[in-house]
């Protein structure tokens, strides 16, 4: 069976609770980055800096980015999954939640992301070809 941990990027880019919101949002100007994830020093995942949370915790609360943890500002993830979770479960997970990335812990630990665009060419590689799925099938 393979799981979640065979397929996710390891070591996706993380701060510590103590970075600034302006490191957050150094990072969240790249067109591909849609949150950034925070830890705390042991690793564990505390939360996502998202470019909403940068204008309401920061901005509008006229607060200086400069001084400004990343850490109190930090929404929770809304879904995390294990990293010994089945893959096609948390495909599954990934679809009905309809999300495209979504960060692995194990024991509380953050240690890697799991993409659905991804994980859907993974399991794609690991089904045979349609050919050999109905030569297969044996309806009688």
């Amino acid at each position: 069976m393979t799981l979640v941990r065979d397929a996710m990027v390891r070591d996706p880019l993380a701060l510590p609770a103590t970075a600034t919101a302006r490191e957050a949002a150094e990072h969240l100007v790249k067109p591909d980055v849609r949150g950034v994830l925070v830890v705390d020093d042991g690793g564990a995942l505390l939360g996502v800096v998202t470019e909403s949370a940068l204008v309401s915790r920061v901005v509008a609360a006229g607060r200086d980015p400069q001084t400004t943890p990343v850490g109190e500002i930090a929404i929770d993830a809304l879904l995390t999954v294990d990293a010994q979770m089945p893959l096609e479960e948390a495909y599954r997970l990934l679809e009905e939640e309809d999300v495209e990335r979504v960060p692995v812990t194990e024991q509380g630990r953050l240690v890697g992301v799991l993409s659905r665009s991804v994980l859907q060419r993974r399991l794609a590689e690991d089904e045979p070809p349609a050919q050999e799925r109905a030569e297969g099938t044996d309806y009688s």
